[in-house]
């Protein structure tokens, strides 16, 4: 190919600086220059999507005379195949002419064309044809690529005033200005809200490893872990302040996992749990087993759909996701749907449980967020936290304790609304009724003046005396269930309880600190894990 007359400039990468991993010597080496030739036209065509000297018109007319070259028998890719490269071609051409994004679903397409073909060439020459092999090589390719495009966010816009972060979601942060402003701390939550939706792709893209049958199945393993490894250093640090990037270390740890041999969908949603840090991880670990894996599924699942209702993106897109979930509830795609489908299955979980969960997620979706009254609340609890206890108690091996699961399920949420009642505020949601509210003067203004007025305090006690009476009343039907199986209700209780004594012992009078565990408590927690 005549680099001269069509390049941008010389590459700006190789095959051995790419983030992850393009011919290494784990494919078979008779692939590996087909693989070379297929990724040095997709990087020539790149860097010309991306070369700033370039009028959107000059770039345009350079990427039509490589898609000529596609048809040139003795062409550069004559001996790979070009029906990739003219996709590819078509998202570089995009890159010509845009620079913003409107929508999450906008980028997906633009990943599906810029980074999936990638993916199904790989598949093709390896001679993969696993029905399920494309979905999940689409979806670890669209990860990577968006990894690729929140670590490289301001250089992006510095360089060539792209960014492909959609701009109602920079919006959520103040618009584009202020996202890119240092000191702006609204930025982690829009960050993290993005590589949650990475997260989802790499579940789905988890079980690719062990759909393949060639030595791609060992690409693959590595090209994930190192997607995890990118994706928790971008949690870690902000891409804006500096470059979050892999280094020696994280290639050399991800080709010595290959010994470990690829991880299973149980794996994946442990891994998933354990970052959690939740204040159920206690509980859940008296559980061993079949039991412990179905209750992680749960858990997971619960937060998941608490992370899409909470993110910083606009609400379309937080409906769009969840509705997303309401179909993997019967179309399981990825790991942790997956789990949760053998869990319901193992445990006789109803799927309206399940339904309901979303359906409280879809309400905490609702910005500036109020229950008219208690009727509201019960039902929010119900859906929220109810379907949670309902799930859990089958999964503990005591069905017959419904009814005691839907209750403590609803205690612990009051719990939750008490201690979360400034944090809520703070985005605009108000869980206390209205017409709590307004039986102690109350009115229904911005969720601040609401949190901060005098008649709050006695809401917020009336609420804590509920939630003290449905400890007690848990108490004494405890007595009537297993008390072996409903060991993890015992100890989760302990902790909220624990929770809502220290709120009853401090008031909820301004200014209110968040009530936590602290450590010898949560020693107290293991320890009763550990007790028969």
């Amino acid at each position: 190919m005549d680099h001269a007359g069509i390049a941008a400039n010389p590459p700006s990468r190789t095959d051995t600086t790419e983030n992850f991993p393009v011919a290494s010597r784990l494919l078979p080496a008779a692939l590996r220059p087909k693989v070379l030739a297929f990724y040095r036209f997709a990087r020539m065509a790149d860097d010309i999507a991306d070369a700033p000297g370039l009028s959107p018109a000059e770039k345009l007319a350079r990427l039509d005379h490589m898609e000529g070259l596609l048809d040139d028998p003795a062409g550069p890719l004559a001996q790979v195949g070009t029906a990739e490269a003219r996709t590819l071609l078509s998202a570089f051409r995009q890159d010509a002419v845009q620079d913003r994004y409107p929508d999450w679903s906008a980028l997906e397409d633009y990943c599906a064309r810029s980074a999936a073909p990638v993916g199904r060439l790989l598949l093709r020459l390896h001679g993969e044809t696993q029905a399920e092999a494309p979905r999940a090589a689409d979806a670890l390719c669209a990860g990577l690529q968006v990894l690729n495009h929140l670590q490289d966010l301001a250089p992006d816009r510095a360089a060539m005033n792209r960014i492909y972060l959609p701009e109602p979601w920079m919006d959520q942060a103040g618009g584009e200005a202020a996202f890119f402003d240092p000191p702006n701390p609204a930025r982690r939550a829009v960050l993290d809200a993005a590589l949650d939706r990475v997260e989802a792709l790499l579940e789905q893209a988890a079980p690719l490893p062990r759909l393949l049958t060639s030595r791609l199945r060992l690409q693959a393993a590595v090209t994930l872990d190192l997607g995890w490894r990118l994706l928790a250093k971008l949690r870690g640090a902000d891409p804006i302040a500096g470059r979050v990037a892999l280094g020696r270390a994280d290639f050399a740890a991800a080709f010595a996992g290959l010994a470990r041999g690829p991880r299973s969908d149980a794996a994946v949603v442990r891994d998933r749990v354990g970052r959690a840090g939740s204040s159920f991880g206690r509980g859940m670990a008296v559980l061993k087993g079949q039991r412990r894996r179905g209750l992680y599924a749960v858990y997971g699942f619960c937060r998941a759909v608490d992370d899409i209702a909470d993110g910083a993106m606009p609400e379309a897109e937080k409906r769009r996701l969840l509705g997303h979930w309401r179909a993997k509830l019967t179309a399981p795609d990825c790991a942790l749907s997956c789990e949760l489908a053998w869990t319901r299955k193992a445990f006789a979980l109803p799927l309206a449980e399940c339904e309901a969960m979303i359906d409280g997620m879809e309400t905490d979706a609702t910005p500036g967020l109020r229950l008219a009254d208690e009727a509201a609340l019960d039902t929010y609890c119900r859906r929220v936290a109810g379907s949670v206890g309902a799930m859990a108690v089958r999964i503990f091996g005591a069905p017959g304790a419904q009814d005691f699961g839907l209750a403590l399920g609803r205690t612990l949420q009051l719990v939750n609304i008490l201690r979360d009642v400034d944090e809520d505020a703070a985005i605009d949601r108000v869980y206390v009724p209205a017409s709590l509210l307004a039986r102690h003067g109350v009115k229904q203004d911005s969720a601040e003046a609401v949190v901060t007025h005098a008649g709050f305090v006695p809401c917020c006690n009336e609420l804590a005396a509920r939630a003290a009476e449905g400890f007690a009343q848990a108490e004494r039907e405890l007595e009537a269930h297993d008390r072996r199986a409903m060991k993890p209700a015992r100890i989760m209780m302990w902790g909220y309880r624990r929770l809502l004594d220290r709120m009853l012992a401090r008031g909820f009078a301004l200014p209110r600190a968040r009530p936590r565990l602290t450590k010898a408590e949560k020693l107290r927690m293991a320890w009763l894990a550990l007790r028969p």
